[in-house]
């Protein structure tokens, strides 16, 4: 059923015609439910400390994870003392709780997880977002700052600096709002937001809108890691006599092909829903494994030498980070 809504988002069938009332229902529940938020009549919870969203308006995958880690890393570097929360999305945790680099993804969430790997930042998981930043705050009162994985529309939490994450490759598709199309809020909800940043990993969908306060983001890898032994690195050069299946449990595995491909390698893709638990036996393929960081932290249990991670950093606008200093200068708690 899933995939055929997904479907209705790329296309125009007979059957599109059916889901327009569903979307103009959700359109007027939404607004509702924002407009009680913004006019007071639903209370929004504050934190100690200012507090950053980073989130979409649309559904899948559009680079988000990668930003939460550099803008952790810039954060600290300029004297910050940050802190992740998020929902946990993939895992089963019914409450708050602290995520480490040894976490069971399949309870905390594979994205966390892969935070905690790549941070050294405290990150923290809960349904309840204002509860999971007041329990990482109580744990950790040096965190100055907390920077919110996914929640643009999880309103019960206020929120300093608002930033909307953009897949250039995908656009919108057919801009029409649940379940008719992909979106979450309307194309206008980004007019409201501190920063629209725009990830340009793959070719730009014709379709984009024109964005104010839009910054440009790439995703970039230089090698491979071996998920067996860390310590080992390889270039595409290396797997260029291989048999290659690629392997992508995310929000749009497309990219993740598409960037190998650009590589020159020549992959036999294998695409999984996202935030997919995998078993062994979803990946006895011949041959060379090659999957993204959120994919890998939920195959440790059965890693072989023959999996190959690709680790890939965000590379931002430089005039972005000035921005939201400036702005947390204006924001103490």
């Amino acid at each position: 059923m899933v995939a055929w809504v997904q479907r209705q988002w790329r296309s125009t069938t007979p059957w599109h015609a059916l889901l327009i009332p569903l979307s103009w229902l959700f359109a007027i529940l939404s607004a509702l439910r924002r407009t009680g938020y913004t006019s007071g009549l639903l209370r929004r919870q504050h934190l100690a400390v200012p507090v950053i969203i980073i989130g979409n308006i649309s559904v899948g995958g559009t680079g988000k994870t990668p930003l939460v880690i550099w803008l952790a890393q810039q954060l600290a570097a300029h004297g910050r003392h940050p802190g992740i929360i998020s929902r946990g999305y993939g895992g089963n945790a019914a409450t708050p709780q602290a995520v480490s680099a040894h976490s069971n993804a399949a309870i905390v969430g594979d994205e966390p997880r892969l935070l905690a790997q790549r941070l050294a930042c405290p990150v923290w998981i809960g349904r309840n977002r204002p509860a999971a930043g007041r329990a990482l705050l109580a744990a950790h009162p040096e965190v100055d700052v907390i920077l919110s994985d996914d929640g643009l529309q999880h309103y019960a939490l206020a929120r300093d600096v608002e930033i909307a994450v953009i897949d250039s490759s995908r656009g919108f598709g057919n801009a029409r709002l649940l379940p008719a199309g992909p979106l979450r809020e309307p194309l206008n909800r980004l007019q409201q937001v501190d920063a629209v940043i725009v990830n340009q990993t793959g070719a730009s969908h014709p379709g984009l809108p024109p964005l104010q306060h839009a910054y440009a983001m790439q995703l970039v890898g230089h090698h491979f890691t071996n998920l067996k032994h860390p310590k080992q690195t390889a270039v595409a050069a290396d797997f260029s006599d291989s048999q290659v299946h690629a392997v992508a449990g995310i929000g749009h595995p497309q990219r993740f092909f598409d960037q190998l491909d650009a590589m020159g390698l020549h992959v036999i893709p294998h695409a999984f829903a996202d935030h997919y638990q995998y078993q062994a036996s979803d990946l006895n393929f011949p041959g060379i494994i090659i999957m993204t960081e959120k994919d890998a932290v939920k195959c440790q249990a059965f890693v072989t030498e023959h999996m190959w991670v690709w680790p890939v950093q965000a590379q931002l606008d430089p005039e972005l980070l000035p921005r939201l200093l400036a702005k947390l200068g204006n924001h103490h708690g």
